[in-house]
């Protein structure tokens, strides 16, 4: 692949802008400067990239996939309207490659939050068909019972909805704390259905995605993952 097409796809510039910058000795890679903009790299082999000797997180090619551990207060969005985009957590350069996130977490829901700039993969995660299944941790505005956790996996007829909608599984920790666990993607689902079953969530909270946990990062942190399929 050539240096400048690869810097281009990097999200760093135009094609022109990323060739000034080779031409300038602005760029190193592996820790050398880059000199000429025709050159052919490997993508897979570049482990360090640089501007102006600052390292910026090289993206995978032709696909990324990041897990970020979202906080509160951020919307899910590119045109955010009450808070701050979610996608301003990330670098500027991969902000610039056209990012979509894996469905949605409300602003004041946390956890994890899948990002890709592959259709296909967030097709696969997102349509019901795959059954892919997302675990929350609801805190219930009241106390809760076993009868709760019965109704949820039961189903419950959402408002405004013309069929039931059942949790996989569903689990106390303590009568404040409920596991949910799902296979659907509706919207404001897990509000909803508590909602539904007589509860309030007061906190909700993201545990895992599919095979995918937030792990060691802390709010606001992401990584780049590699799915195995």
């Amino acid at each position: 692949m050539q240096l400048t097409k690869y810097l281009q796809a990097q999200g760093i510039g135009s094609r022109k802008q990323c060739r000034q910058l080779i031409e300038q000795g602005r760029i190193e890679i592996n820790g050398e400067t880059a000199e000429q903009p025709d050159a052919e790299i490997e993508p897979a082999q570049v482990q360090r990239l640089a501007i102006d000797s600052e390292e910026i997180a090289a993206i995978p090619l032709p696909h990324y996939y990041i897990l970020l551990h979202k906080p509160a207060g951020y919307e899910t969005s590119h045109k955010p309207r009450d808070y701050p985009s979610v996608f301003s957590l990330l670098p500027d350069h991969i902000r610039a490659t056209g990012p979509q996130a894996v469905g949605r977490l409300d602003a004041d829901t946390t956890g994890v939050l899948l990002i890709t700039n592959d259709g296909a993969f967030n097709h696969r995660q997102t349509s019901p068909k795959h059954h892919v299944a997302k675990l929350y941790r609801a805190t219930l505005k009241h106390p809760a019972d076993e009868a709760l956790c019965a109704a949820l996996r039961q189903g419950v007829l959402l408002h405004d909805d013309n069929e039931t909608v059942a949790a996989a599984a569903a689990e106390l920790e303590n009568p404040h704390s409920l596991l949910l666990t799902l296979t659907q993607g509706k919207y404001h689902q897990v509000k909803r259905m508590v909602a539904a079953a007589g509860n309030r969530v007061e906190a909700l909270h993201r545990l895992r995605f599919g095979d995918w946990e937030c792990e060691d990062l802390l709010p606001g942190q992401w990584r780049f993952i590699q799915p195995e399929n």
